[in-house]
């Protein structure tokens, strides 16, 4: 288990990353009430909640008295889990979660990227071994939509369309926004996918020196999640199957709807 990472999409995003018996509290705050996320709304309690993270998942507490709060698994049909006001500790099974507060507004909320969910070794007998457990190198969900976001990364070279471009973050967004379920994508979302990939899924890290400005960051970061990928055979042809059907090629090469010239 590698930790949660919690991610709050704002200007600036806020991101934290939490180990096993760490904790984050959030809400407005206050000088008596410090806390790790802070919610500018004045429907949302000075000290709203608190995320704590166990050894294998992590749990939600409602400090309001009033207001329950939502856990809904955005790579589910619609599925969700209520926590009434005032219950500490309630487990939470989805790997990715968002958390909504109920506001006067359309309500506000955070992302909590959960620990990697642990299974038995297909190789061992059934209810496991004595001993040290095996883990998963690398344990990514083929359902998720950070998946998607990394096989959208890899798309040109599996395609054998470039040696070297990497799709940027708008293109990915563009690329994805074709398919029904993530018509409504945006380019801070796939930016959180993207780092969850990096620091908690794959556990790469951009290469030190050159560009220091945050773009030129983020493009050695892409560059090395396609690296690790491609070089353990984490996404391959197969997998394109899951992106939308591109859009056809007009004259001159000239790919409509895209971001391809020739």
């Amino acid at each position: 288990m590698s930790g949660v990472l919690i991610h709050l999409p704002q200007e600036p995003a806020v991101t934290v990353r939490l180990g096993p018996g760490e904790s984050a509290r959030f809400g407005r705050g206050s000088g008596t009430a410090p806390v790790d996320l802070r919610l500018d709304d004045p429907a949302v309690s000075r000290l709203a909640g608190e995320v704590r993270v166990r050894d294998d998942h992590w749990l939600l507490s409602n400090f309001s008295a009033t207001q329950s709060y939502l856990v809904e698994n955005p790579e589910g049909a619609g599925e969700y889990l209520r926590v009434p006001p005032r219950r500490v500790g309630a487990p939470v099974p989805f790997e990715f979660a968002r958390i909504v507060l109920p506001t006067r507004g359309t309500g506000v909320s955070f992302q909590v990227f959960a620990p990697d969910h642990v299974y038995l070794d297909p190789d061992g007998p059934e209810g496991g071994v004595r001993g040290t457990q095996t883990l998963t190198a690398y344990s990514l969900d083929e359902t998720a939509t950070y998946f998607l976001v990394l096989v959208a990364l890899c798309e040109p070279r599996l395609r054998d369309e470039s040696a070297l471009a990497v799709p940027t973050t708008p293109e990915i967004v563009e690329r994805l926004r074709a398919h029904p379920r993530y018509a409504q994508l945006t380019a801070r979302a796939v930016s959180a996918h993207i780092d969850y990939l990096a620091e908690e899924k794959l556990r790469v890290h951009a290469p030190a020196g050159g560009e220091a400005a945050r773009g030129g960051r983020r493009n050695g970061k892409r560059e090395a999640l396609v690296a690790v990928a491609l070089r353990f055979g984490l996404v391959g042809e197969g997998h394109l199957r899951h992106l939308p059907a591109r859009a056809p090629a007009g004259p001159c090469g000239v790919r409509v709807g895209g971001a391809v010239h020739r």
